[in-house]
């Protein structure tokens, strides 16, 4: 048996390091702690998260692009670094395609429209309806330009012949406080992040972006039931690896990830959060990818949505 080979059937040897591309606290961070210590049952060696954040997760993502292809180095983040960057960074300097190879989408989150309950609306049409007869007067906060919450906002738009404010923040912390407080009119927002807040009260949700509705949220109607077609969006996290992953160890790895999602009390725990599991294959993953990196693509072309 060659060195190689054997490498490949004794892996792993020593920790793996998760690199997330983005500060601590938010949804990829999340999800590569929570899934890390059932990963390192499955594997027999510890998984250690770094936090690599900048350019909007480019820095993380081309630091794992440049690490050696032995699934000692591995990337955790979401649908930005996969299948947005390319689209609004001119010089970035990993091509997610060429340069990573998919273990798995692993979670998914839908986004809830909500509102300040103060608007005059009651509905998504409502909603359509105030927005053509005020034009540029409704204010969408979003936790950054080319965000997830900003594309679904003007994907909607385009869906729907409308436009409004397109307001920018640094996360999406301050957009769920300030339409809370009435200096916002609306956002897409995770639904982890704004279940609570609607239960409470203190925003309005008028639709939700998931293909069927949410248990978590059973009132609260699809796009797509209220006849908004192909508004079917997901805030995702997918985990993948620097090019030319040796198979028995994307194998291995993937495997982990699975084990990790069936593990019954973090499937709670992460259900309970608002995520779908998803868990699928590095082909199924890499498939995904590529038609979400389609589809942005047209939607940033047709906004004329830059980062500058």
């Amino acid at each position: 048996m060659s060195a190689a080979a054997l490498a490949q059937e004794t892996y792993p040897v020593r920790p793996i390091t998760v690199v997330v591309p983005f500060a601590p606290g938010g949804s990829s961070d999340m999800i590569a702690r929570a899934l890390s210590p059932k990963m390192s049952e499955k594997l027999g060696q510890q998984l250690v998260v770094e936090n690599k954040p900048g350019a909007t997760g480019a820095i993380g993502a081309t630091f794992v692009k440049s690490a050696a292809p032995d699934g000692y180095t591995i990337l955790a983040a979401s649908i930005g670094v996969y299948s947005v960057n390319p689209h609004l960074q001119k010089k970035l300097a990993y091509d997610p395609s060429k340069d990573l190879d998919m273990l798995s989408i692993a979670v998914r989150a839908p986004n809830v429209l909500v509102v300040n309950p103060k608007l005059p609306v009651t509905s998504v049409h409502d909603l359509i309806a105030h927005l053509k007869k005020n034009p540029l007067a409704v204010s969408f906060g979003t936790s950054g330009a080319g965000t997830s919450d900003h594309l679904t906002t003007a994907l909607f738009w385009q869906k729907t012949g409308t436009n409004g404010i397109h307001t920018p923040y640094k996360g999406g912390a301050l957009v769920i406080t300030d339409v809370m407080a009435g200096h916002l009119d609306a956002s897409f927002q995770n639904i982890n992040v704004t279940v609570q807040q609607i239960k409470s009260g203190n925003l309005k949700p008028l639709a939700i972006t998931s293909e069927k509705r949410s248990p978590l949220l059973p009132d609260v109607p699809t796009l797509d039931e209220l006849g908004i077609k192909d508004m079917n969006v997901y805030s995702w996290q997918a985990y993948a690896a620097p090019k030319g992953l040796p198979a028995a160890v994307k194998t291995k790895l993937h495997a982990s990830i699975v084990a990790a999602l069936d593990d019954p009390k973090l499937k709670t725990q992460l259900v309970d959060q608002g995520f779908e599991l998803v868990g699928n294959s590095p082909e199924a993953a890499s498939k995904f990818q590529s038609e979400e990196l389609a589809r942005w693509k047209k939607v940033i072309e047709v906004g004329g949505i830059t980062v500058d």
